[in-house]
């Protein structure tokens, strides 16, 4: 009996990045707080008329990421994204899908080069601080497959367990792994 396949939930899918000072051997960091992301790609058209009719073809290709997420501080990809913006660097961005494993026991997902085209903060009065960011890739992204520890899916979910003595204070205390194994 074959397994229907699910929907996708946004849920599954974050961000991690990797500002372009990072030195070689450096490990991804996930971009904390994350309500919401958009990966957008555009195929632009030519489109003549001659004597004879119209002629269509493909043009130019675009694609873009798009992240909000509420403010944190001291959260790394948060600051390597600022850093980007600051130091008009480059990031390097993987889109994963954490919704099953695929058949290497990866997850999935599409990596670009992006340059950030700009950083909104929204800050209502009765609300959390909320962080837009537009990230236009640059050429294409290419598909492929990345390994996340445990603890990296965990940290991903904002949920960890720990130990009896493990930390002290409230739950912002609590420990957050910021990189790839």
């Amino acid at each position: 009996m074959a397994v229907s396949a699910q929907p996708t939930t946004g849920k599954s899918i974050i961000y991690i990045v990797q500002a372009a000072n990072a030195p070689e051997g450096a490990e991804a960091l996930i971009v904390g707080s994350q309500t919401e992301g958009t990966w957008t790609q555009e195929q632009e058209t030519v489109d003549e008329q001659t004597k004879l009719g119209r002629i269509v073809g493909y043009g130019a290709k675009s694609e873009s990421f798009e992240l909000s997420l509420y403010a944190q501080r001291k959260d790394g990809g948060q600051d390597a994204i600022q850093w980007t913006y600051d130091n008009e660097s480059q990031l390097k961005v993987w889109r994963v899908d954490l919704s099953q494993k695929n058949d290497n026991g990866k997850y999935d997902c599409r990596f670009g080069w992006t340059i950030i085209e700009n950083i909104e903060s929204s800050e209502p009065t009765d609300g959390f601080v909320e962080i837009s960011t537009t990230l236009p890739v640059l050429v294409r992204t290419v598909p492929g497959e990345i390994e996340l520890s445990d603890d990296f899916i965990q940290a991903a979910n904002e949920i960890l367990f720990e130990k009896p003595g493990e930390t002290t204070g409230g739950f912002e205390n609590r420990k957050q792994p910021t990189s790839t194994p």
